[in-house]
């Protein structure tokens, strides 16, 4: 995680002790199977392999790797969802099949499988599975991935990769064929980043209302995690949403800020809003598979502080329930 994400590993630096342990493991099973199927020879023959790995994960028996041995663990003790990895490796083999994405719903799609999922998987080992929070949870991680997209036009397209809105870029003028064969940027171009950008900040004002669902220890993680990435957006504003020339970067000081910022998040976690939000199409399945009306650990199987954190984390929620009611 360290190597591979800085984000997520400063973030990672925020959460209790319970559950950074299954998030580092999550990722690096995430990270190995998408190296494996993206730049392996055969990324069908990756994919079957990956599902091999983990019917053997499932029934009880990972095969003889550490990452393999690490996630069982994850799955069997929080009830982890198959359907979540088998859609997060479905989001990695999209990357190596030329796929075209035609609208932004097309994009959400996208991102509800290679990052709506990771959002879920860290939802269920937070132990919050109610569905408005994890629609929320899901929320966050597409909103991610669009900012990720808006970040990486350019290196995309020399790789002949195109995440952007194909429909977008034709309204905005843009010759998609012409432009992938030499991408360059304009104001077109930018205009259509730009709109990415939005899109990707509805979705992080939204995910702001899951951040009180979730355990009072693990939020300023998460709010983390939410923070450095809007920021990135920002980045790419300042760079007159030249994301073909340019990468966006966050300083190293700036993230430190954030950091000491989002350390606040479990006292100012945004309240309930007033009415229900409405779930992501694209993330729906998501939220089918993850999703339970009630906690999956029996009370006994937890230890006092985990106990006493779930409890005050309800006493929290009820609160805002009320105060949500009487306004």
């Amino acid at each position: 995680m360290r190597g591979g994400s800085k984000t997520f590993f400063a973030a990672s630096l925020l959460l209790p002790a319970r559950v950074r342990g299954p998030a580092r493991a999550l990722y690096a099973f995430c990270r190995l199977a998408d190296d494996e199927i993206d730049e392996g020879a055969d990324s069908r023959a990756a994919v079957v392999g990956l599902q091999r790995r983990l019917d053997d994960i499932y029934e009880g028996q990972p095969q003889a790797l550490g990452v393999d041995a690490a996630l069982a663990a994850v799955v069997h003790r929080h009830q982890m969802p198959r359907e979540l990895l088998d859609a997060l490796i479905e989001g990695f083999f999209w990357d190596t099949t030329a796929r075209s994405y035609e609208t932004l719903q097309d994009v959400q799609d996208y991102g509800a499988r290679v990052a709506g999922t990771v959002g879920a998987m860290m939802a269920v080992i937070m132990g919050v599975r109610g569905e408005a929070a994890m629609a929320r949870a899901c929320d966050l991680g597409v909103a991610m991935q669009l900012t990720n997209i808006a970040r990486d036009v350019g290196e995309d397209a020399r790789n002949a990769r195109l995440y952007l809105p194909r429909q977008w870029l034709r309204e905005a003028g843009v010759d998609v064929h012409a432009w992938m064969q030499a991408p360059v940027f304009c104001a077109r171009i930018a205009s259509v980043v730009q709109r990415l950008l939005q899109a990707a900040d509805a979705l992080y004002a939204k995910a702001d209302h899951g951040i009180a669902e979730l355990p009072r220890d693990c939020r300023p993680a998460i709010h983390a995690a939410r923070l450095v990435y809007a920021e990135i957006g920002r980045e790419i504003e300042r760079l007159g949403f030249n994301s073909v020339a340019h990468r966006a970067m966050v300083s190293k000081q700036r993230k430190l800020a954030l950091l000491a910022r989002a350390s606040g998040a479990a006292v100012l976690a945004p309240a309930a809003p007033r009415r229900s939000l409405p779930v992501l199409h694209a993330v729906q399945f998501l939220v089918d598979a993850a999703s339970v009306t009630a906690p999956v650990d029996g009370a006994n199987s937890r230890s006092f502080d985990e106990r006493m954190g779930w409890v005050i984390g309800l006493t929290e929620r009820q609160a805002l329930q009320q105060q949500s009611a009487a306004r």
